[in-house]
């Protein structure tokens, strides 16, 4: 077994996001369509420059 820890940034972060578009899409909260479709490439930014600083700590 691992000692490894492991966190749970990524699995809650996956879940959260996929409970934002379930409910969006049941029409319970606004959509951000637009702004995801826009805008995500941003958070492929972001998600590498948190890893790079992360194996630079």
């Amino acid at each position: 077994m691992s000692t490894r820890s492991r966190s749970l940034f990524l699995p809650l972060a996956l879940i959260a996001v996929g409970l934002y578009f379930l409910l969006s899409r049941l029409g319970w909260l606004p959509s951000l369509h637009q702004w995801v479709q826009h805008w995500w490439p941003m958070g492929l930014i972001a998600l590498g420059v948190l890893l790079l600083l992360r194996r630079l700590s």
